[in-house]
């Protein structure tokens, strides 16, 4: 499961209270669908989601069903929540974004690999014939079992076992989800997707992935796209299995001068037009929204930086990535950036702001501490930022923001850099 976007990470302090009231006035279960209607229509239909099929079942899929009861008051933002023992359950717009790159057909048998919640099965269920979902970790797959049979998920097949192993006795599968990351797309995988089928997955290093898209053809895999992500491994044994590690005494940012670039999948969704020209998106980063690669003689380092615009206040402008960090040893971050502003003003909410913020998980991925530099408002020219932060020692890993967020105007950025403080 990919890890929580942070800019919904700290809104909800009163969830629990909130949950309560409801409870106690009976107008929980509308509440829950005005908010799954805004999380639609804001966090994935804004966001570049076009199959109407995929749409509609994320309108109807009861989210807050998969999570814990005291997190159901974030169900409906866009971010990943903790479901225990480790894992996540991902955010809505990247299951919706990795279910419709798959093209699901009502025909199709479909095999999803996942960690625990149900979430992505359940999506899938009123899209295709038939979902076999292999949980990797057995008190989470207990507990999705149970949950999509009280939710009469009737074509929906749970199976407690190994994902890496496919599930032989139902194959060949049309598509093939992975919601969980392997170092490589584990061979029985290959060797159960059918002919001319589909699978998504994400593969590489530990915050260094890339989500591909693949085609079956005369027995191989042909890459389609692929897109930078970030999602948990597999299990912890496919973590220590890992041949190149990350090293958390060694903090440090990927392509902070944005001057790689990744593709975006080719293939264009269900109902909608191809696009002859696939979109830029900078390498090493993720859940990029609202920005813009631009190659110019003023860049302060190298030939390109990323520029983020938006005007509606609240609405994300941002790309995030994940870094491992160990607060024992590391006890404050070294920053520096480059940035330059135009009419940059906060949004509506206290974390819609223009600035680098750094959200900390301690080893059961719960969230151990927020940090961010002071915000940039206003119009300037570029300026070298160089700031100090101080690392929470229960951290383990961190996911960075950098962007405008919620806030509005234009804020450009170049040469980021974090390293551990000295």
């Amino acid at each position: 499961m990919i890890f929580r976007e942070v800019s919904r990470a700290r809104l909800c302090a009163g969830c629990c209270g909130l949950l309560a009231l409801l409870l106690a006035t009976g107008s929980l279960a509308n509440e829950f669908d005005a908010q799954r209607d805004k999380m639609v229509d804001e966090s994935l239909v804004a966001a570049g989601i076009k199959n109407p099929r995929v749409i509609e079942s994320a309108r109807t899929t009861p989210r807050h069903e998969f999570v814990a009861l005291n997190q159901r008051g974030q169900a409906y933002y866009d971010m990943a929540l903790p479901i225990g023992n480790g894992q996540t359950i991902s955010p809505p717009f990247v299951v919706a974004y990795m279910t419709e790159q798959l093209d699901p057909q009502p025909t199709d048998k479909v095999l999803e690999i996942g960690t625990g919640s149900g979430y992505q099965a359940a999506i899938l269920s009123p899209l295709v014939n038939q979902v076999y979902t292999i949980e990797i970790v057995k008190p989470l797959g207990q507990r999705a079992a149970r949950t999509l049979k009280r939710l009469n998920y009737k074509n929906v097949h749970p199976l407690i076992a190994d994902g890496y192993k496919g599930w032989p006795k139902h194959a060949p599968f049309d598509k093939i989800i992975v919601t969980c990351s392997p170092e490589k797309v584990p061979q029985p995988l290959v060797d159960q997707l059918r002919e001319g089928g589909r699978i998504i997955v994400p593969v590489g290093e530990r915050y260094q992935q890339m989500l591909y898209l693949f085609e079956k053809k005369d027995g191989q895999l042909e890459k389609i796209g692929s897109l930078p992500t970030l999602f948990v491994p597999m299990t912890g044994e496919a973590e220590k299995s890992r041949v190149v590690k990350p090293d958390p005494n060694k903090p440090s940012i990927a392509n902070g001068g944005f001057e790689e670039v990744a593709t975006e999948p080719v293939t264009a969704p269900a109902g909608s037009a191809a696009s002859d020209e696939p979109e830029r998106r900078a390498s090493s980063w993720h859940y990029q929204r609202q920005l813009e690669l631009v190659e110019a003689p003023e860049a302060p380092e190298g030939d390109q930086f990323a520029v983020f615009k938006n005007t509606e206040p609240g609405r994300p402008a941002q790309a995030l990535q994940g870094m491992a960090v160990d607060g024992r040893e590391v006890r404050q971050l070294d920053i520096s950036v480059w940035v330059r502003g135009e009419n940059v003003r906060p949004g509506s909410a206290e974390y819609d702001q223009a600035t680098v913020a750094i959200v900390f998980y301690d080893d059961n991925r719960n969230e151990a501490g927020y940090r961010y530099l002071r915000p940039w408002l206003g119009t300037f020219d570029w300026r070298l930022v160089k700031e100090k932060v101080s690392v929470p020692v229960k951290a383990r890993e961190a996911v960075v923001r950098v962007g405008l967020n919620g806030a509005t105007g234009e804020l450009a950025v170049d040469g980021l850099r974090i390293e551990a403080g000295k």
